[in-house]
């Protein structure tokens, strides 16, 4: 097992210095035999053969648990590791900002409750600067002394990540309406819509600011590079709200997948990105970096759609059918929609009818899935996340040092919330 070690200090004690470390998984065997043979699964069928997301999301549906691996739980503790890295890095840079700004964000990370009082709420799963510290290390040199040198110098970048992944949760959570996030009252219903959006406004900037007085070499190309993915992010955002405009009838598959790539696939690849260019990489290998992190952000974005509809409300901490009710045109619902099939046009109706409290969310669902929208995501979910693979062996060739990146971007394919 290679470990990489990262440089921290303590968030109650700015003076203190801590070091920890991140396992990072190797590869499973059998993507290093497809690796070598082939440079990565390229077919949806192998990589579903062996470990595409089909498995997870019905044990969603039913509020049961994914089927345990070994490098899902290497990843769940890579991802644990790297918070304890991160976090105080970022609560640090949080406490930095003004009055009720640093208030509002604080309660947002889980750290406050609505009164301002310490808490400990639930966080979210630190995917971005994991990405960003593990391809550092895998780029830098695996699990060896330059990889581990890499990853330390990259805490900074990938706490301006964090920061603008939360950035878009708190506009987004205005946008959408959505009163709860990690089981807890969202911002806006909290502190105010206005209040929330500026507190959004304020941890992108501070983004900025972090990498832009970062003294690594890589830091101008990453802030760069971050700056115009949260433009994409942006446009992205504005393409969803305005899909959700427009007739069911209208919106296309192609449509809702190019949204969702600008909205959830390009932080990702962003992420991995920006890591690479921390340890160094060429502009090939970050190009790959980015293509992979975007694929998985595709395979990603499916299984979050899928959970949204089928998933349990008391593991995502979300309320039942909110994606339905809201008439969200989800990649299931818009699959199933464009199918040609009775169901669809039967959900085409119950979607034009506004809501309200005689909503039967139980038939949406049945339409959904009757007309192949539940089927359709899971195996473009596999297909993604094969393409994801594939670029991924194109970057990183060795499949051990590749082995914590493809571990990450199993394990949020095979999700329950």
């Amino acid at each position: 097992m290679s470990h990489v070690t990262t440089q921290a200090r303590d968030g109650q004690d700015g003076a203190r210095g801590a070091r920890d470390g991140f396992a990072v998984p190797r590869a499973r065997r059998a993507t290093e035999d497809e690796w070598a043979a082939e440079g990565g699964p390229d077919t949806e069928d192998e990589w579903a053969a062996e470990s595409g997301p089909e498995t997870e999301e019905g044990r969603a549906a039913e509020g049961g648990r994914a089927r345990d691996r070994p490098d899902e739980q290497e990843a769940a503790a890579l991802l644990e590791q790297v918070k304890a890295v991160v976090e105080p890095a970022l609560l640090r840079a949080v406490d930095g900002l003004p009055g009720q700004i640093r208030r509002i964000a604080r309660y947002h990370f889980g750290r406050e409750d609505a009164d301002g009082n310490p808490a400990a709420a639930p966080t979210g799963k630190a995917l971005r600067p994991a990405l960003v510290l593990t391809a550092a290390s895998a780029l830098g040199g695996g699990g060896g002394p330059a990889g581990e040198e890499a990853a330390r110098a990259a805490v900074t970048a990938a706490v301006a990540v964090e920061l603008t992944h939360n950035f878009t949760l708190l506009h987004d959570d205005v946008m959408d309406g959505d009163a709860t996030r990690r089981h807890r009252a969202t911002a806006w219903t909290v502190f105010g819509e206005s209040a929330a959006v500026l507190t959004g406004d304020a941890l992108q900037a501070l983004a900025s600011r972090l990498l832009a007085q970062d003294p690594h070499p890589a830091a101008p190309a990453a802030a760069a590079r971050l700056a115009d993915c949260v433009i994409e992010l942006c446009e992205g955002q504005q393409a969803d709200t305005a899909l959700e405009r427009r007739d069911p009838g209208e919106v296309t598959v192609e449509e809702v997948l190019a949204m969702a790539e600008a909205k959830t696939g390009a932080l990702l690849g962003c992420a991995c990105a920006v890591g690479g260019l921390y340890a160094g990489a060429g502009e090939e290998q970050v190009r790959a970096l980015d293509a992979f992190g975007r694929q998985a952000g595709l395979a990603f974005q499916l299984i979050d759609d899928l959970i949204g509809l089928w998933g349990d409300p008391e593991r995502t901490g979300k309320p039942a059918g909110a994606d339905l009710t809201a008439r969200k045109k989800s990649l299931p619902v818009v699959a199933a929609l464009a199918s040609g099939t009775g169901a669809g046009e039967r959900l085409a109706r119950l979607y034009a009818a506004p809501p309200g409290p005689g909503d039967d969310l139980e038939a949406v669902l049945r339409a959904v899935e009757e007309a192949g929208g539940r089927d359709w995501a899971h195996v473009e979910a596999a297909d993604r996340m094969a393409r994801a693979v594939h670029e991924l062996s194109r970057a990183v060739p060795d499949p051990e040092a590749a082995g914590g990146l493809l571990a990450l971007a199993e394990f949020v394919t095979r999700r329950t919330s």
